[in-house]
């Protein structure tokens, strides 16, 4: 099992138990479903977040609301994710949509070369694509090279715990061929009954520990 923590400023870092938290997702503006950090930030949470053996995970996302860029946002993401990787973060989280709630493959392909091969994630805007749709989008996202998922398993604020049939049903088509990772109303007394539910290893939120 993986936990990873969410964390919207250095403070809660120094909470952290590295025996438990494994990866921690920084980010900023989390009421807004997190912004990209400060370069700052980035730079002091890589540098004692991995001399506690624990990995980063960088948000890449230069305002809230949609996940539709315009051509300038793009820009700007490519600069975000070129300092992150020049900082040493361990990975990257995105998320690119159409108007349609489909995958943005060209501005996905767009800032690729940028990446340096980092581990991608994609970000809980696969919620927002239609259900009927997120096994083609799942497999696309492996086509791309993403190595992991944040997902709800719902696109509105339903109670995670409700989505476990779909989830389970998405993990056994991923097959292990991309890992999941449960996000949204993840909390420490939730865990045990969405793993043995799902099958899903891995876990996202601010208030684990």
């Amino acid at each position: 099992m993986i936990k990873e923590f969410c964390a919207e400023n250095l403070t809660q870092l120094f909470q952290l138990d590295s025996q438990s938290i494994k990866r921690v997702e920084l980010c900023d503006n989390l009421a807004k479903g997190g912004t990209t950090p400060s370069y700052g930030t980035i730079k002091e949470a890589n540098r004692y977040l991995h001399e506690k053996g624990i990995s980063t995970t960088v948000m890449i996302r230069p305002r809230g609301g949609s996940f539709v860029y315009n051509d300038i946002e793009l820009r700007v993401m490519e600069e975000d994710i070129l300092r992150a990787a020049e900082l040493e973060s361990d990975a990257l989280v995105l998320g690119l949509l159409t108007e349609e709630n489909e995958l943005d493959l060209d501005a996905i392909e767009q800032l690729l070369p940028a990446t340096q091969d980092l581990p991608l994630v994609f970000h809980r805007a696969f919620d927002q694509i239609a259900q009927e749709e997120q096994k083609a989008a799942l497999d696309q996202l492996i086509e791309l090279g993403f190595s992991r998922i944040l997902l709800h398993g719902s696109a509105d604020d339903r109670e995670i715990l409700d989505n476990m049939d779909w989830l389970k049903e998405l993990n056994d088509y991923a097959a292990g061929r991309i890992e999941l990772v449960l996000a949204g109303g993840v909390t420490e007394d939730k865990i045990a009954k969405l793993q043995e539910k799902t099958g899903i290893q891995s876990f996202h939120g601010s208030q684990l520990k």
